[in-house]
């Protein structure tokens, strides 16, 4: 089979993972540059062009869309949609996971377990809005950040009141959550595969950090999870209509709750903690789903 993978890092772990096991079962992998990709979007052929010739036709393409090339990126993946191509991921499902607010809505809505959280922009009253998540020590985050960036934890109502402000001030949406003491600076990163989890690890923050991301200095080690985290972390996937993906939990006193839901998730942390071939369950996944127009959306929405 012929697979491209969508990535602006084509050298780094996870895309040379992808590309090796590909490679290693059989398949031609090739690495393509999102943003180099341009379309024919007027005509009843759509096609996907790169470095001035019209790309083959992909059995299924692998999106890694980093969140900084969101749109562009789903516009992409959306036209390959168009033209029959198998994505691993489907465009509309990266989009609803990469907006934080609308991520968290869509798990609300359907009972998922989630830190207390409130959404403004300018809010009137700083202190209602914290008080509304259960008060101080809180997390405070802008909707757009990534990896930790853009993540402040305000342990003082004074602390609060200024970051809030200094958001504001930048004329930004912010996410307010109540802050997990239990969890001890550590979460856990479910790696969900066609509406199964397949591997858990447990990653803890850096001293002095509360954020356990491994780009920001955490650990991690492999994990044991529970019947109702790996319940929870099924659910949240199939809720944002992801075939593969990251799901990060919180284990809290009221059971686990959803953190974020990642469509990239990258394989270097999770394969090294639990020792498992993580790419090769992907292309175990591909090789049994991909099929001409097997989208849920076919390019639409």
């Amino acid at each position: 089979m012929h697979f491209a993978v969508l990535t602006q890092e084509p050298n780094n772990y996870t895309s040379t993972r992808l590309r090796e096991e590909g490679e290693a079962r059989g398949h031609t992998v090739d690495m393509i540059d999102t943003l180099h990709c341009y379309m024919d979007i007027a005509t009843a052929n759509p096609t996907v062009r790169y470095h001035g010739a019209e790309l083959p036709h992909y059995d299924a393409i692998i999106p890694r869309i980093g969140a900084s090339i969101t749109f562009y990126g789903t516009a992409v993946v959306r036209q390959f949609e168009m033209m029959g191509t198998f994505p691993v991921n489907e465009s509309v499902a990266i989009s609803r996971s990469r907006d934080k607010l609308r991520s968290l809505q869509l798990m609300s809505r359907k009972g998922v377990g989630m830190p207390k959280t409130g959404f403004a922009h300018a809010p009137d009253n700083t202190r209602d809005l914290v008080r509304k998540v259960g008060g101080v020590p809180v997390v405070i985050k802008l909707l757009e950040g990534t990896q930790g960036v853009g993540v402040v934890l305000a342990e003082t109502w004074k602390s609060a009141e200024s970051v809030i402000d200094a958001f504001s001030g930048l004329k930004t949406n912010i996410l307010v959550q109540e802050f997990i003491k239990e969890a001890e600076g550590s979460d856990i990163r479910c790696l969900v595969i066609d509406g199964k989890v397949v591997a858990a690890m447990k990653r803890t923050a850096a001293d002095g950090d509360f954020r356990s991301n491994l780009h920001r200095g955490g650990t991690s080690e492999v994990v044991r999870i529970t019947k109702e985290e790996r319940a929870t972390a099924v659910k949240a996937a199939k809720v944002m209509g992801l075939n593969v993906c990251g799901v990060d939990l919180l284990r809290s006193s009221r059971g686990p709750l959803v953190m974020e839901v990642n469509s990239s998730p990258g394989l270097q942390g999770i394969e090294g903690a639990t020792g498992k071939n993580l790419a090769a369950a992907i292309y175990e996944f591909i090789e049994q789903r991909a099929r001409p127009h097997a989208t849920g959306t076919r390019g639409k929405g």
